[in-house]
């Protein structure tokens, strides 16, 4: 697992073939149908699907909904592989060296929105859905969710999962100890502007010495991002002609401006996310809020455990939204099982499935006939004080404005977010931060 500083590819790679290898791949199987996706012939025993995805906590949530699918089909099981939390700096590098070589990769791959743009143009690692019936799917989307799944040759290579959405978490019995409001309305009207934020963490830790405002940089410059990104064309660290602009983008450059000044200001617990360390600090409580889309539910409860039931809640987050993440469900061609890999991807991503995910987990779905459900839009979370997450997240998703992501976004982000954690622990100062955030960006790029 990655720790504070970024470890090499080659230690990521390692730890994740290892885990590949320690998995027991099965033979042939019997049959199945969902949604029309055919079924392969019928054989001796059950096939297995490994299913390989990455995220902190409940990750895509896919638990419940695999547990109902192995007790409903006995010829087809389904083997779910959490890799890793770290996409970029793990998961991506390993998934793109399996898919290189061949071998190595599950049957089923999740791909986070910063790993899009590279599958999109390599439509050869790639198992073509439309040949298993799934473009029938297309309307059970967004244009845009849609449309980041087929690949540059026409090929539908990839199913949506969740979406992003925003919001902002906090600890209500921390705001409780700081004399701040714990209402949820209430603290939203806390900070209309991430200045007042800024404002709001100074009080905060006046009065509460033990915990910091906020986890570290990173996950809040991720936030502000995304939302100065919308007001500049919808691209961030490439034009969408995959040119690299991230010393012309103004985006960026506000986004790492406040991250400093929340670090200038010692308002961060100095921890990366999605590290050992942070999956700790949440569950001792050692930060009070944390930029918070949909998915990022499952992170808090999953790393929060039973013992932080009900000390967090959900709020509005400054600047008025945002979109951040998402994910998508592919088949690699070297799949041996590409149709039963089909209907898989198929079912995770009904409506039906992605409807439970939200209400088990908080993931909230692209599927738009899962939106509309009433379960999704009058659904509450209980681990979150009852925080009304169905309102909260539907509404936003009405409104998202995706994000333009170029085919390296993943290793630019990863070299820009080790630079912006650098700053917040020390290692980088923050006079020379910028010049080397833009310096290893282009190295990133190539």
């Amino acid at each position: 697992m990655m720790i504070r500083k970024r470890r090499g590819t080659l230690a990521a790679a390692s730890a994740l073939a290892a885990a590949a290898l320690a998995v027991a791949s099965c033979g042939s199987g019997g049959t199945a149908e969902q949604s029309g996706a055919p079924a392969s012939s019928a054989a001796a025993g059950p096939i297995t699907i490994r299913v390989q995805t990455f995220g902190g906590g409940t990750n895509f949530g896919y638990k419940n909904a695999v547990d109902k699918w192995n007790a409903e089909h006995k010829d087809i099981q389904i083997q779910h592989e959490n890799l890793t939390d770290q996409f970029e700096q793990q998961y991506w590098p390993q998934m793109i060296q399996w898919l290189q070589a061949g071998s190595g990769a599950g049957d089923v791959v999740g791909i986070d929105e910063g790993g899009m743009g590279l599958a999109k143009a390599r439509t050869e690692w790639w198992a073509d859905l439309k040949e298993h019936g799934l473009e029938s799917r297309k309307a059970d989307f967004p244009a845009w969710k849609w449309e980041n799944g087929v690949a540059a040759d026409g090929k539908l290579f990839a199913l949506g999962t969740d979406i992003g959405g925003m919001s902002l978490c906090y600890r209500k019995d921390l705001f409780e100890k700081a004399g701040l409001p714990t209402d949820r309305e209430e603290v939203g009207a806390l900070w209309p502007t991430w200045d007042e934020f800024l404002k709001t963490g100074e009080k905060f830790q006046s009065k509460v010495k033990d915990t910091k405002w906020a986890d570290g940089t990173n996950t809040l410059y991720q936030v502000v991002l995304y939302q100065e990104a919308a007001k500049n064309g919808n691209v961030s660290y490439f034009d969408k002609d995959n040119n690299l602009i991230v010393d012309k983008n103004p985006a960026v450059k506000t986004a790492f401006d406040f991250a400093q000044k929340l670090s200038q200001q010692g308002l961060t617990a100095k921890l990366r996310n999605f590290t050992d360390e942070w999956a700790t600090g949440t569950q001792k409580g050692a930060f009070a809020t944390l930029g918070c889309p949909s998915w990022m539910l499952g992170a808090i409860s999953g790393n929060a455990g039973d013992e932080g039931k009900g000390k967090w809640d959900v709020a509005a987050v400054p600047g008025g939204g945002g979109n951040w993440g998402g994910s998508w469900l592919a088949v690699p061609k070297q799949s041996k099982h590409p149709k039963e890999a089909a209907m898989v991807a198929d079912y995770l991503t009904q409506a039906t499935t992605q409807a439970s995910i939200f209400t088990d987990f908080g993931n909230m779905p692209s599927n738009t006939k899962a939106q509309q459900d009433p379960a999704v839009q009058g659904a509450k979370n209980e681990y979150f004080n009852d925080a009304p997450v169905g309102e909260i997240f539907a509404k936003s998703a009405a409104s998202l404005q995706p994000v333009f992501l170029g085919v390296k976004h993943a290793q630019v982000k990863s070299a820009i977010e080790s630079v912006v954690q650098g700053m917040d622990d020390g290692s980088v100062p923050y006079d020379k931060a910028w010049q080397q955030l833009v310096d290893d960006a282009v190295k990133a790029a190539g």
